[in-house]
């Protein structure tokens, strides 16, 4: 979670990819007890390219740890890919690229789908919760303009959509922009390394809340599910997402203002940096807290299954540390607003929608 999640991109030629790759995962749940009885299990996605090779290495992991069963994936298309010539800051529409998944969630039509977890909203639908976190992805957005604005003040940015591909399409056949950001975990899952100028680092550019992982949501009474994705959770990358993601609720944020973090997991100690920012980055406020997070796992059966955080129900990571890093994203976002990061936030939400 501490490497640098975001790009430089310049002019050049995508290349196509080879297809997902399949990352590891402890088995932390035993086949036997998934409790899903060999029935089929129906994965929703977007039908974007990024968004199946994401999806693909979500279900290579869970064919590795059930190679029993059988996982059929159902893409879909969802308000924000339609909806390609505006940006997302002024759509206002929260759930762009969720609701049609979550809304075939609700029907039983699928039975988990996988996410971009930044594209998930800091308070899920009811009925719903994120039952694994995966380390993994990326988009263009205010927070990255604002910041740069503020390094580089002689630099026009402009807005462009699209996913990965149409907005690589734009950057080589049109004489618009010079270069691009975007977020480099979307283009090493796609194969694209060699397009990368040069990488951003927490010193140039934070990231978004949830920037380069992956969120397998799921109903949250459904426990055979449940249990089955798990065994998928990357620990740390768990206790990161919760921290930012409790950060960006207590802020009350969003895609339609600049905010931005940094996360970084060391030695038992979870490290959380968060930023606010005008829309052209002339005033701004960062904080760094700390908390330590080594706590035992303990035997947490019965009510305590259900708990989520933020959204996040993580069964095989400890409760006192998912408190901790819950309770850390809080603390930072009460310090910046006890500092003004509420105007700030206020002035370019008003900026933005006038805009």
């Amino acid at each position: 979670m501490a490497e640098p999640r975001a790009a430089a991109v310049g002019p050049g030629r995508a290349q196509s990819t080879g297809g997902a790759d399949g990352a590891g995962a402890d088995p932390l749940l035993p086949q036997e007890e998934n409790g899903v009885d060999g029935r089929a299990i129906r994965v929703g996605t977007r039908r974007s390219q990024l968004a199946r090779i994401q999806t693909d290495s979500v279900v290579t992991m869970l064919r590795e740890l059930y190679p029993d069963l059988h996982f059929e994936i159902v893409a879909m298309s969802t308000t924000g890919d339609k909806i390609l010539d505006t940006a997302l800051s002024k759509i206002g529409e929260k759930s762009l690229f969720t609701k049609e998944l979550e809304n075939a969630l609700e029907r039983n039509e699928v039975d988990l789908v996988v996410h971009s977890l930044k594209d998930l909203p800091t308070s899920l639908p009811p009925g719903f919760t994120i039952g694994a976190v995966c380390n993994v992805i990326g988009t263009s957005s205010l927070r990255r303009a604002a910041q740069l604005k503020k390094k580089f003040p002689h630099l026009e940015f402009r807005d462009i959509r699209g996913n990965l591909n149409t907005r690589l399409k734009k950057l080589d056949e049109k004489e618009d922009f010079s270069a691009i950001i975007l977020a480099a975990a979307g283009l090493k899952r796609m194969g694209w390394e060699n397009r990368i100028g040069q990488l951003l680092g927490p010193e140039d550019c934070l990231y978004a809340v949830g920037q380069g992982a992956l969120a397998v949501e799921v109903r949250a009474k459904d426990q055979e599910i449940l249990n089955m994705v798990s065994a998928l959770h990357d620990a740390d990358t768990v206790l990161c997402c919760i921290a930012e993601r409790a950060f960006m609720k207590r802020l009350e944020g969003g895609c339609s203002v600049p905010v931005a973090v940094n996360t970084l997991l060391k030695d038992g100690q979870l490290y959380l940096t968060g930023a606010v920012y005008s829309l052209d980055g002339s005033d701004s406020l960062k904080e760094t807290m700390q908390t330590g997070v080594s706590y035992p796992h303990q035997n947490e059966d019965g009510p305590n299954d259900d708990v989520q955080h933020v959204g996040i129900t993580a069964k095989n990571v400890p409760g006192q540390a998912q408190e901790a890093a819950e309770n850390l994203g809080v603390e930072l976002a009460s310090l910046l607003l006890s500092k003004g990061a509420k105007h700030i936030l206020s002035v370019a939400r008003q900026l933005n929608d006038a805009h």
